[in-house]
């Protein structure tokens, strides 16, 4: 099985721990993590990751600033993101999907359907 490396973006230590230790149910992933949007360039530069999961409100860089930089670079334009936020309201949900985001999982996670969106967006069988 081929390895997927993901990144995970929240300023939240305890929720990437959440978030982390969710994925780890899925073998063959390698997941990084970042505490806000700059943080996370400096990691997608260095490295190729399949996957990106991120929070909206951080500080220094927000996720909805990553995720149009991202769509706007030829490089990220077409790496899975999924938005996983306090933010729950539809405007919320229309901002982000419309700068790109291809799913929008409000707080708090659920860790069967962050796991069946994760396995969704990459392709891999349950």
């Amino acid at each position: 099985m081929q390895t997927a490396r993901i990144l995970v973006v929240d300023d939240s230590p305890t929720m990437r721990q959440l978030i982390v230790f969710a994925l780890r149910r899925i073998s063959g992933l390698q997941i990084d993590e970042a505490g806000d949007g700059v943080a996370a360039l400096k990691m997608l530069s260095a490295e190729n990751y399949d996957l990106l999961l991120t929070d909206i409100n951080m500080p220094i860089m927000d996720g909805l600033k990553l995720i149009s930089l991202l769509r706007n670079d030829s490089q990220y334009n077409a790496m899975p993101i999924i938005v996983i936020t306090t933010e729950g309201s539809a405007l919320d949900r229309e901002r982000a999907t419309a700068l790109g985001a291809n799913e929008y999982l409000p707080k708090p996670i659920q860790t069967a359907r962050i796991l069946e969106v994760t396995r969704q967006l990459l392709g891999m069988e349950e």
